[in-house]
């Protein structure tokens, strides 16, 4: 027996924010919505005294024969050592034998990908057919791999883009205006993203929500990615009243972390029942936008299985081209 080792080079050489990761994590939403998967709870460990947490995330898909662990930290003071903030990898396991057959060195890239495609699914399901411009909030990491993936599904021509860092706000920038071939402007505050785009994404690790439903009008989607814990908030929860349809990526973990745990703990009525699972609008269980003029919002909160289906393509990808360094067991 061996386990395959590979890097966060090689990974990022063999998994790219393309069609085959968006529809690799279209179909993890799909095996959700079928009933075909076995997802237990996020394990978070918080470690207070090093402001940082781990998160442990998995997940079994009936008839695929590898699933993944992932354990996922935030860190937020590793910048002052000259380390990621956010390290991560992930264990494959055989759902055959329970063996290890890979483990994947990614530095979180592979979780960056996975997030990303989600926000594509989402955009392509329920955001207007016609953007002009699209917004987001954090430009990070995942600031930057959010519109690369909104590019693959919706044609904008301009992007807004409003950070409280001026310095990464300057990168940003200039970086993605190269990186996308569009007109990328530093707005002043949120407000002006939001009120001048058709769609917009929020990636942050806020704990005070900053999307105001006085800036909510008809035709916007927000899909929202920040928050993943119960302390963690980046919409007020006013706004959720005024939208048509909301989405989530797994229900029953939605309302027990970020945005609509706090929706329903400020008490806003929201039926649960009436919050859509993506993979059921993606399997045509409910209809997704129906017009333009309709208002939507997608939370987030990431799964498990999402995570194995990155997973299981970047194996295929690595076989294929034969990559990595296999360690013998023995």
């Amino acid at each position: 027996m061996s386990v395959l080792i590979l890097t966060e080079k090689e990974l990022r050489d063999i998994v790219k924010i393309d069609k085959a990761s968006i529809d690799a994590v279209a179909n993890a939403f799909l095996w959700l919505s079928k009933g075909l998967v076995t997802m237990p709870p996020i394990m978070h460990i918080e470690i207070p005294e090093h402001k940082g947490d781990v998160d442990i995330k998995s997940a079994y898909v009936k008839n695929l024969d590898r699933f993944a662990v992932k354990i996922g930290a935030g860190f937020f003071q590793n910048h002052k050592l000259g380390l990621p903030s956010s390290p991560a990898m992930m264990v494959v396991i055989s759902a055959v034998t329970g063996m290890t057959q890979a483990i994947l060195l990614d530095n979180a890239y592979l979780t960056d990908v996975r997030t990303a495609a989600a926000g594509a699914v989402a955009a392509k399901y329920l955001a207007p057919e016609s953007v002009t411009c699209a917004g987001v909030i954090g430009a990070g990491a995942q600031g930057r791999y959010q519109m690369m993936a909104l590019k693959q599904v919706r044609d904008f021509k301009q992007l807004m883009v409003y950070d409280k860092d001026p310095v990464l706000l300057i990168k940003y920038v200039k970086d993605m205006a190269l990186q996308l071939d569009v007109e990328v402007l530093a707005a002043r505050n949120v407000k002006e993203v939001v009120t001048q785009s058709q769609v917009v994404v929020t990636c942050t690790p806020s704990k005070k929500p900053f999307i105001d439903p006085a800036f909510i009008h008809p035709v916007l989607h927000i899909t929202a990615m920040g928050a993943d814990l119960p302390d963690k908030q980046e919409i007020m929860s006013e706004v959720f009243a005024k939208a048509d349809i909301i989405a989530c990526d797994k229900r029953s973990q939605s309302f027990s972390a970020g945005e609509l745990f706090n929706t329903k703990a400020d008490g806003i009525q929201l039926d649960e029942n009436q919050v859509l699972e993506l993979g059921d609008i993606i399997s045509g269980i409910h209809k997704g936008r129906q017009s333009e003029e309709q208002i939507t919002i997608c939370d987030f909160s990431g799964t498990g299985v999402q995570d194995t289906a990155i997973a299981d393509l970047a194996m295929k990808q690595a076989e294929n081209q034969n990559l990595g360094i296999k360690i013998s067991m023995d």
